[in-house]
């Protein structure tokens, strides 16, 4: 699965581990979050977050 980087603040979400403490079940693709779902280090919406290259 394909992962994200925040832009401001270098976060990374990874399906691998999703982001269970804002209720993000572990496989859960970035593009299945919620659009109201913010970064959980800074704060900042979906929109400044972009796909990570490998």
């Amino acid at each position: 699965m394909k992962k994200y980087i925040c832009e401001t603040c270098g976060y990374v979400y990874d399906p691998a581990e999703g982001d269970p403490d804002n209720g993000i079940a572990v496989g859960t693709a970035f593009e299945d979050i919620p659009e109201d779902w913010v970064c959980p280090i800074c704060g900042v919406g979906k929109d400044d977050f972009t796909l990570v290259e490998d």
